[in-house]
């Protein structure tokens, strides 16, 4: 798999009588399918992590993107919604587990007191001599906190949706299908993922199935889609699978796996596919009857086989984590394809859930690319003859590199060696050049650069502050400095 990463090479294809059409050819053709010229394309967005005030930056991006790629499929690969966000504090919740309903149940009960749902009737319950009467008040403050509670959802669901349709703005427009699997942040808003997934479904395009009554062996039409002669396999919300069809509609050339690859772990740090993810990751290859390429937003632990340990002392050096925190890493160059980047240690959980076995098996999948670590892109080779990548943030709402280096990601499939396709970041420098707005701390988070050239290049007619560091950045790199960085992570 080689990667590139000048947008000139992935420039719009076709006259202007083409605008009047959808973009995507798939979209065309009513599924998934290679074009008769023998191409296939898709467009992975990592981390747009946003909340209802989307950054027209990351806006910007995302059209830019599909109208230089024109791609078949875009893939949204977790953490669309940033979950934190304090538009969502009625309804946040830091963990799964830490509250169920309870927490956020709690919530609305103060709430409910501070509306006044349930003030008269605790003034009233401190007069009466009634047990009956106390017992009648209790349950009707509940009954204000359960509806101050329904309030409070409904709220995030239309804050939700307001975040969603703008990032789907330009798909729509383009007429692009698009799926979505899901990361550690949308969840944190309060909204469960069959929640979320029922938002998507409602913008023209998703090709979500349905997951309510998933039969994870059993084939679905997804009639009334945008793509109505497509079929898809699910197993659960963010966890399905779609065949791309030959020239001609009539063979499999390959699978499209989304998997929703957890968020927290109870013992700390992040989490890993449900035991009924892996058990569809294992069946997924004969359902399909062809090789896979799988997009979920955590990576797995062997991406550490694409760094090289090196001492503390070493320029460049990132310190791994967790479980990898006792030692520094660079790239392996042997390992990964040139233009690779690492701005930050690969944030995967501390256990191996037996993933990587199972893409491995039987040679049943031929790539994993993940997103989550906003300051990472890399794609490399593993010792188990699969493709790993990790993809940065398109998003400007978080932390990432400098604006010039975020990206979406594209891929082309050749019909003649669909599985070994080509890939390369389309990244926001080269297609729209300037930000629309700056942050000291997109800079501050940044990967130091490994030349003089990406010191150069990272951004576009920076400020005074952002030129002077990028100057000396530069300098620090050609001297060769043996100083290693350090910068906050995500």
């Amino acid at each position: 798999m080689s990667q590139h990463y000048h947008a000139d090479q992935a420039s719009p294809q076709g006259g202007e009588g083409e605008r009047d059409r959808p973009l995507s050819v798939s979209a065309r053709l009513g599924r998934l399918q290679f074009h008769y010229s023998g191409k296939f394309r898709l467009l992975q967005l990592a981390d747009v992590q946003e909340g209802p005030k989307v950054s027209p930056d990351t806006i910007r991006l995302i059209a830019a993107a599909c109208d230089a790629a024109k791609p078949d499929l875009v893939v949204f690969s977790g953490n669309q919604v940033a979950g934190y966000d304090t538009a969502y504090e009625r309804t946040f919740r830091k963990r799964r587990w830490s509250t169920p309903l309870d927490g956020i149940y709690s919530a609305g009960l103060s709430m409910g007191g501070a509306l006044g749902f349930g003030g008269a009737s605790l003034k009233r319950s401190a007069k009466s001599q009634d047990g009956q009467a106390d017992a009648d008040h209790r349950e009707l403050s509940r009954r204000d906190a359960e509806r101050v509670r329904r309030q409070n959802i409904k709220h995030t669901e239309d804050l939700v949706r307001r975040t969603v349709g703008l990032i789907t703005g330009p798909l729509v427009e383009r007429g692009i299908p698009f799926v979505v699997t899901y990361g550690n942040h949308d969840f944190q808003c309060g909204l469960d993922t069959d929640q979320m997934d029922a938002i998507y479904r409602e913008v023209p395009g998703c090709l979500n199935p349905e997951a309510t009554v998933a039969h994870p062996d059993r084939v679905h039409a997804l009639i009334g889609s945008a793509l109505p002669s497509q079929t898809a396999f699910v197993c659960a919300p963010g966890t399905f699978a779609l065949p791309v069809a030959d020239c001609d509609g009539h063979g499999v050339v390959m699978g499209l796996v989304l998997l929703d690859s957890g968020d927290y772990a109870r013992t700390g740090g992040y989490g890993s596919p449900s035991a009924q993810a892996l058990d569809f990751l294992a069946a997924a290859p004969e359902l399909l009857g062809n090789r896979s390429i799988v997009f979920q937003h955590m990576p797995i632990p062997q991406f550490y086989d694409l760094l090289k340990p090196v001492p503390a002392t070493t320029a460049y050096a990132v310190q791994g984590y967790r479980s990898f925190d006792s030692r520094c890493y660079v790239l392996d160059e042997s390992r990964t394809c040139p233009g690779s980047y690492l701005g930050e240690g690969v944030s995967c959980p501390d256990e191996d859930s037996g993933e990587y076995d199972l893409l491995t098996r039987n040679r049943g999948y031929f790539a994993l690319f993940a997103g989550h670590d906003h300051r990472n892109g890399f794609v490399g080779r593993s010792g188990g003859d699969l493709t790993l990548g990790a993809t940065p943030t398109c998003g400007f709402g978080s932390y990432g590199p400098v604006p010039g280096k975020r990206a979406a990601r594209l891929f082309e499939f050749d019909i003649r060696h669909p599985h070994h396709p080509r890939t390369q970041l389309l990244e926001f420098g080269q297609l729209v050049g300037r930000p629309g707005s700056h942050k000291v701390y997109t800079f501050a988070m940044s990967h130091v650069p490994t030349s003089t050239g990406d010191a150069v290049n990272l951004l576009r007619r920076p400020g005074v502050l952002a030129g002077g560091l990028t100057a000396l950045a530069g300098l620090i790199a050609s001297w060769g400095s043996t100083r290693r960085r350090s910068g906050p992570r995500g």
